[in-house]
C-alpha cells in the first residue's frame, strides 16, 4: 500500500481505504477464482495496482469522461483507475465470465459506483469512449481493429481520444503501423525495478 501513497499523495480518506482493500479482496477471490498468478499476488501492489496507475500519470481522466478497460481479466487497469477518478466512468469487459464475476465483487465489496463490468467481447462492446484502455491483451494491430469504432469525437483531455495501452519491450515493430503512436516509460514516474521495460503506449483514434 506505500507503494501507493508514495506516488499519489493527494488521496482521500476513501481512496486510502479502498486501496488498502485490494489485497485482502483479491486473495480472498484469487484462491476461488484465479486471475492473477499465484507468484504474483504477492507484489499485488506493484505488478498489478501500481502498474495500472500509470496510466494516470500518462493521462489523468476528467469528471464524467468514459473509460472502457478491454481484457480486463481480474480488474486491471479499470478497478485502480476507478478509485483514482470516482467521477470518470468505467466500463470493463472480458470475454471470461468468471473473471467478471471477481470484477463485480471487488468493485461491489469497494462501494465502486461508477464502474459496470459485463462478461462480452470487445469486438461487441456498444457505446464510445473517450479512452480504451488495457494491459498487453493482444498486438496492436488486432486491438486497434477491435476498439477503433468506439471512440468518442468530443475531447475532453490534453491527450487526443484513443488507445492507452500498457506493454513491455521493444515496440517498434508492433507499432510500425501507427506513426502517431507515442510510448512513454514508466521509469519516468515510478522507482521500482520492476518497470524498467513497462510502458505506456498512446494512439490517437478518430471516430469512424
Amino acid at each position: 500500500m506505500e507503494f501507493i501513497t508514495k506516488y499519489f499523495s493527494n488521496l482521500s480518506e476513501i481512496q486510502i481505504n479502498q486501496f488498502s482493500k485490494l489485497e485482502d479482496l483479491y486473495k480472498e477471490w484469487n484462491a476461488q477464482i484465479n486471475v492473477i498468478s499465484r507468484k504474483d499476488i504477492d507484489e499485488l501492489y506493484v505488478h498489478h495496482v501500481l502498474h495500472s496507475l500509470g496510466i494516470a500519470k500518462v493521462q489523468p481522466f476528467q469528471p464524467k469522461a468514459s473509460v472502457l478497460d478491454v481484457g480486463t481479466g481480474g480488474g486491471f487497469p479499470g478497478i485502480p483507475l476507478a478509485i483514482l477518478f470516482p467521477e470518470t466512468n468505467f466500463y470493463l469487459v472480458d470475454s471470461i465470465g468468471k473473471k467478471i464475476k471477481v470484477v463485480n465483487e471487488v468493485a461491489t465489496a469497494l462501494g465502486l459506483e461508477n464502474v459496470k463490468a459485463e462478461a462480452i467481447r470487445a469486438e461487441n462492446v456498444k457505446g464510445e469512449f473517450d479512452f480504451i484502455v488495457s494491459r498487453a491483451v493482444t498486438n496492436m494491430d488486432d486491438f486497434s481493429k477491435w476498439v477503433k469504432t468506439k471512440v468518442a469525437k468530443k475531447q475532453r483531455h490534453e491527450l487526443k481520444n484513443g488507445i492507452l495501452y500498457l506493454k513491455g519491450g521493444d515496440l517498434a515493430e508492433e507499432l510500425a503501423n501507427f506513426p502517431k503512436a507515442t510510448q512513454y516509460n514508466l521509469t519516468d514516474f515510478f522507482d521500482e525495478e520492476f518497470f524498467e521495460t513497462k510502458k505506456v503506449v498512446h494512439i490517437p483514434l478518430k471516430k469512424r
